[in-house]
């Protein structure tokens, strides 16, 4: 009889010990600590905002008090509201489109052999690598109304006189100019690196037919290789979109949302209400509507590249 129990044990130990050597529960050991951190960082903030969103809660009166979609209409009527949600699209679509077109050269050029380009590789970097808040103060005095170096070289150069100096961050309209250049200043980086990654993975097969061909080089680039590397540059794009649209660090460090809230975006406007005048409520509602929102421009580029999956 002991003889017949030893080997099932012996069959029924390894089992145990090495059970982790199974695929799904060594998955699953793996993708738990990613997934409990988007739980805490990003589910239970997402939560707390639906709970505050549908009540009437403020710092004022910290009583939770049911009140639906109340919130969500009063601030779909506010103009203020509305004209914020029209400053986050200008902001965000004007600085991708910006930023993929200087990537786009950016990396045309960082392909050609030249001397120091490795070097050039590495500056390059810089923009998405330093700070936003010791990049924001850097663009501050260039767009210094009294000692703004571009104001300085536009005056040297004879272009402008001093009196007609403009106030670059006074100016609803250029103020607006200079979040969406900042904003593209640091995006440009990381088009450079999609674009790099893209037009390198183009076989060298097909551009060498399209030159034999008698394709030149702007014919090359827009008909042969952009189609191609288009799936890559929208996934690029999404993420541009999403960090840009739920961003306030390049308004609230270089404008505060002025003047009169001409550069105002979403994120910004949902800090200022929420968090700064203590409404909390309505705070949370204006965090939420960017959403739906982000929810189908996201679907809307992935179904645009399955079409385009090559």
């Amino acid at each position: 009889m002991a003889d017949l129990v030893e080997p099932i044990v012996s069959r029924q130990s390894p089992r145990f010990r090495f059970l982790l050597e199974r695929r799904e529960v060594l998955g699953a050991v793996f993708v738990a600590p990613a997934i409990l951190y988007v739980f805490l960082l990003v589910g239970l903030p997402f939560l707390l905002a639906v709970y505050y969103s549908v009540s009437a809660y403020t710092i004022y009166d910290p009583s939770w008090r049911f009140v639906g979609l109340a919130n969500f209409r009063q601030i779909v009527q506010n103009p203020v509201f509305l004209e914020t949600l029209g400053n986050t699209f200008l902001f965000t679509f004007a600085s991708q489109l910006l930023g993929l077109v200087l990537g786009k050269f950016g990396a045309l050029l960082l392909l050609r052999p030249f001397p120091g380009r490795k070097f050039v590789r590495a500056l390059i970097i810089l923009p998405w690598a330093v700070p936003i808040a010791l990049a924001s103060i850097a663009w501050e005095w260039m767009f210094d109304s009294l000692y703004s170096v571009i104001n300085w070289t536009l005056v040297a150069l004879g272009i402008i006189d001093r009196a007609q100096a403009p106030n670059w961050l006074g100016n609803p309209h250029l103020a607006m100019l200079c979040v969406i250049v900042v904003n593209a200043w640091r995006f440009f980086p990381f088009a450079i690196v999609i674009f790099l990654a893209g037009i390198t993975a183009v076989p060298p097969d097909v551009i060498d037919a399209a030159t034999v061909d008698g394709a030149g080089f702007w014919r090359r680039n827009y008909q042969i290789i952009m189609p191609m590397i288009l799936p890559i540059v929208a996934i690029g794009l999404i993420f541009g979109v999403v960090f840009t649209f739920t961003d306030l660090s390049v308004v609230y460090l270089l404008t505060n949302g002025g003047p009169v809230g001409a550069t105002s975006v979403l994120a910004f406007q949902g800090f200022q209400v929420g968090i700064v005048s203590g409404d909390v409520s309505h705070g949370a509602a204006i965090s939420l509507f960017m959403l739906p929102v982000l929810l189908v421009l996201v679907i809307g580029v992935l179904r645009f590249i399955r079409r385009r999956e090559i």
